[in-house]
């Protein structure tokens, strides 16, 4: 038993003194870095306490709330969108047709392209005035948009950019689709059931843990948006798409006010962890784990 508990440390050693050393310990030190006024630029740092949570919990600073109006914005818009359009998506590519595997690559094929290609991609496409897509409108005498120029529409753009990279979240779904026992399909034929029968009281109650687990890794992934912020607005138009972790990274980099910066940090994660632990709550109740065990 202590022979076999040495083998197990001793292997799983990297992976502890990995998260040891670049997870918890700059956790550890970002929390207390949060409580001090600890800025590159300054020569000494002072413990303050909580003084940059009661500011920004107080109205102290406008940008804070911006940044979190945002971010919820943009996860209610995306997290049903990239979960609907996927679990479509892996529906069709599970059927069994000619080229499967082809259309399959191409869905994941977006998903390796360099963020940074895409966005500009991206630019173009939804230029007002020079883009693709305002084109195919006009010529279609349908009315064009301002797309990421515009106050009203910047969120619901960047939520469409990013839906061009789910081919992993399809992918996921797929693999969840291929774990459903065939003999369940044959029953509801047997009984007289469509396509629709066979959708409602098999496929989604099988396909339930696949559907909660890229629930909860796209709520941590659209909280955690800043690629499209940074490359695609810049924040802007008038901060209407400044990100929350855009503006902490922001405030870290650009402004030095690393103290600052760590207090938005531990917040961000507190947030991250209390609509995760929401969704483990409620899947008691939607979630289906065959054998009967829930999670």
């Amino acid at each position: 038993m202590r022979k076999g508990m040495f083998y197990g440390l001793l292997f799983t050693a990297p992976a502890i003194l990995g998260f040891a050393v670049f997870t918890l310990g700059p956790m550890i030190a970002s929390l207390v870095l949060s409580l001090t006024d600890y800025n590159v630029f300054k020569e000494q740092t002072s413990f303050i306490g909580l003084d940059h949570y009661i500011r920004l919990f107080s109205g102290g600073d406008e940008l804070f709330y911006q940044s979190l109006g945002a971010t919820f914005y943009f996860v209610v818009l995306r997290v049903p969108a990239v979960i609907i359009l996927s679990f479509a998506i892996a529906l069709l590519l599970n059927l069994n047709v000619k080229g499967r595997a082809i259309f399959r690559t191409i869905i994941y094929l977006p998903s390796i392209v360099p963020a940074v290609a895409s966005a500009m991609i991206w630019m173009w496409l939804l230029n007002p005035d020079l883009g693709l897509i305002n084109s195919l409108l006009s010529r279609l005498h349908l009315p064009t948009s301002g797309w990421l120029y515009s106050e009203e529409s910047v969120i619901p753009s960047v939520v469409l950019t990013t839906l061009w990279g789910i081919g992993s979240t399809v992918i996921i779904f797929l693999a969840g689709l291929s774990g459903i026992p065939r003999q369940y399909y044959e029953a509801i034929e047997v009984d007289g059931g469509g396509w629709l029968h066979r959708l409602r009281h098999v496929t989604i109650p099988m396909v339930t843990p696949t559907i909660f687990f890229n629930t909860i890794m796209t709520i941590i992934g659209s909280f955690q948006v800043f690629n499209e912020a940074y490359i695609l607005t810049q924040g802007g138009p008038n901060n209407k798409s400044l990100f929350y972790v855009f503006y902490l990274w922001r405030t870290g980099f650009r402004d030095a006010d690393m103290g600052y910066a760590s207090a938005l940090a531990w917040i961000l994660f507190v947030i991250i962890l209390f609509f995760t632990f929401i969704v483990f709550r409620t899947s008691k109740s939607w979630v289906y784990y065959e054998g009967g065990e829930r999670s």
